[in-house]
C-alpha cells in the first residue's frame, strides 16, 4: 500500500556509476563506504558484500597509496557493486585504479597538481566512461577560502565546488556529480541549496562526520530529510561513526519515510503504553531482525491495543491489534476471522508476512510480463 510522494525532484543529467543510473529521475541511489584497510583484501571484500546484502547499491573505498590501488584491482575482481575509488592528490593512483575498473573517481580536479595531470586524468575517465565525483567538504577548504570567509558558510563551499566544475567544463567532461558536505546541517542544507541552483549535474548527498548510530541518523535524517523533500539530491551516503551496513539502513529509512523509496517492510508501530495487550517493542524489534532480508515494499502494522490498531490496519497489508490473549489480524486492511494467539506473536508474524510478500512479488512479476 505504499503511496507515491508528492515531491517534485529537482531536473539533473544523468551519469552511470557502473550499471547505476544517477540523476535525470532515476531512483535515488544509496551508498557507504568501507572503513576497513584497503589493503586487507579479504575484510574488505566481505564488507562490501554484506553492503551490498543490505540494499547498498554504491560502495566507496579509500585509495591512499598504489598499495592500495593494487589491493583495488583484487577487490574489484570479486565483487559485482559500483565501486568509487577515493583518491587524494595523487593523480597516479586515480590512472591505475582506472585501469583496474573502477566505476567512479572521487576526486577533487584542482588538488592533484598541473593542469596537465588533471587533463590526463580526465581523458582518461572520459575514454574509459568513467564518472567523476567532486566532494567538497565543510572541514578542509582552501586556505585562501578559509580567510576569505573567515569560517565554513554555504557560500564558501559553493565557490570551491564551482572552482573544480570549472576545470571539467573547461575540459568539456560533463560526467560529473558534486557533493558540498558539511557537519553542520545547517551549512550543509545551506550549500546544497545554492549550489542547486547553479549547475545541472547530478547531487549527492550527505551530512559528513554525522557522528555515532543514534545521534548521526537524527542529523542525517533532519539535514537530507530537509534537502530530500525539496527535490534536491540524487545519490545519498549517511556518514556514521558504526557499522557500514548501518548507513543503507537509515538511508533506506529516510527515503522510505519520505516515500521517495519503498523497499523492504515499513513497520508502522506504537511505542507502547499501558493499554498494550502485549509486548509491542519485543516483538517488532524481533521482526525487524527476523525480516532483514525481504525486499518486497510493505506496510505492516504492529498496535498493542484497539485504541489505533484498526485505523492503521485498515491502511496496511498486514495488520495486528492488539487484544487481551487473542489479537486482532488483518490482510489487506480486512478484518480477519482469526485471531493470533499473544503468545507466539513473532513466529506467527513472519510466517504470515513472508507468505503475503512472496504473493505480492508475484503480482509484480505479472504486472512486468504485461507490461513488456
Amino acid at each position: 500500500m505504499f503511496a507515491e510522494s508528492p515531491i517534485k525532484r529537482r531536473k539533473s543529467t544523468r551519469i552511470y556509476v557502473g550499471n547505476v543510473a544517477i540523476g535525470d529521475g532515476a531512483p535515488i541511489a544509496v551508498q557507504s563506504m568501507t572503513n576497513t584497510s584497503t589493503t586487507d583484501v579479504a575484510a574488505t571484500v566481505a564488507q562490501i558484500k554484506r553492503i551490498q546484502a543490505v540494499g547498498g547499491e554504491l560502495v566507496r573505498v579509500s585509495i591512499p597509496t598504489m598499495d592500495a590501488a593494487e589491493a583495488f584491482k583484487l577487490i574489484k575482481q570479486q565483487v559485482d557493486i559500483p565501486l568509487i575509488a577515493d583518491i587524494h592528490f595523487d593523480y597516479r593512483i586515480a590512472l591505475k585504479v582506472a585501469e583496474y575498473g573502477v566505476d567512479c573517481l572521487r576526486i577533487n580536479p584542482g588538488n592533484i597538481g598541473s593542469m596537465d595531470r588533471v587533463k590526463s586524468v580526465v581523458d582518461c575517465a572520459r575514454d574509459k566512461g568513467i564518472p567523476i565525483r567532486i566532494g567538497v567538504n565543510g572541514g578542509s577548504l582552501e586556505k585562501d577560502l578559509q580567510e576569505k570567509y573567515g569560517e565554513p558558510t554555504p557560500m564558501a563551499l559553493v565557490e570551491s565546488a564551482m572552482r573544480h566544475v570549472d576545470i571539467l567544463d573547461k575540459l568539456n567532461f560533463t560526467q560529473f556529480k558534486v557533493s558540498v558536505k558539511a557537519s553542520d546541517v545547517f551549512l550543509a542544507v545551506g550549500a546544497y541549496r545554492e549550489l542547486a541552483k547553479r549547475i545541472d549535474q547530478p547531487l549527492h548527498l550527505g551530512i559528513t562526520e554525522a557522528g555515532g548510530l543514534r545521534a548521526g541518523a537524527v542529523k542525517s535524517s533532519v539535514g537530507l530529510g530537509m534537502l530530500l523533500a525539496e527535490g534536491i539530491g540524487d545519490t545519498i551516503r549517511i556518514s556514521l561513526a558504526a557499522d557500514p551496513v548501518e548507513e543503507i539502513k537509515v538511508g533506506f529509512d529516510i527515503l522510505k519515510s519520505l516515500r521517495i523509496r519503498s523497499r523492504g517492510i515499513n513497520f508502522i508501530a506504537c511505542p507502547s503504553c499501558s493499554r498494550q495487550e502485549f509486548d509491542v517493542i519485543t516483538t517488532v524489534n524481533a521482526l525487524e531482525q527476523r525480516l532483514e532480508d525481504l525486499l518486497t515494499p510493505m506496510d505492516v502494522s504492529i498496535i498493542g491495543c484497539v485504541v489505533n490498531g484498526p485505523g492503521e490496519a485498515e491502511v496496511s497489508d498486514i495488520g495486528l491489534t492488539g487484544a487481551r490473549n487473542m489479537s486482532g489480524y488483518y490482510v489487506d486492511g480486512k478484518r480477519q476471522k482469526e485471531r493470533l494467539s499473544n503468545d507466539d506473536l513473532v513466529d506467527q508474524l513472519e510466517k504470515r508476512i513472508r507468505a503475503k510478500a512472496a504473493q505480492l512479488e508475484q503480482k509484480n512479476q505479472i504486472k512486468v510480463k504485461q507490461v513488456s
